[in-house]
């Protein structure tokens, strides 16, 4: 069984920065794909940005490309999320998923297995 656990969050300023942490448990970052998502009302999970198990990265939506970078401690089982020069439109509930079938990065949500508890991000102007 995987736990994922989520850190970091809140309220930041427009162009400002934060930084998400997703700490796993129950396996090693090795055996899945740790993917990042964001929600915000009436719509459903975009995938921003995902790491595999075998520490490739991609950044999935061109409205974050540049100010976002995804990394990860194999040390620590943990994945980052940080994120510069924020906007209020990356306002959201940021949420890991661990997809442990795809061999590359997926953007749809349906392929993740396990999920974070959600933590909001919210930017004002």
């Amino acid at each position: 069984q995987l736990q994922l656990v989520q850190y970091g969050g809140g309220l930041v300023r427009s162009g400002g920065s934060q930084t998400l942490s997703c700490v796993i448990s129950g396996m090693p970052l090795e055996r899945y794909n740790i993917g990042w998502f964001r929600q915000t009302p009436g719509k459903e999970r975009e995938g921003i940005s995902c790491v595999t198990r075998f520490g490739d990265s991609t950044v999935s939506t061109d409205s974050v490309k540049g100010r976002l970078t995804i990394s990860r401690d194999t040390g620590k089982n943990t994945v980052y999320l940080q994120m510069a020069s924020l906007k209020p439109e990356d306002t959201g509930v940021y949420y890991c998923g661990a997809d442990f079938h795809s061999s590359r990065c997926a953007g749809w949500a349906g392929s993740y297995n396990y999920w974070g508890q959600g933590t909001q991000v919210t930017v004002s102007s």
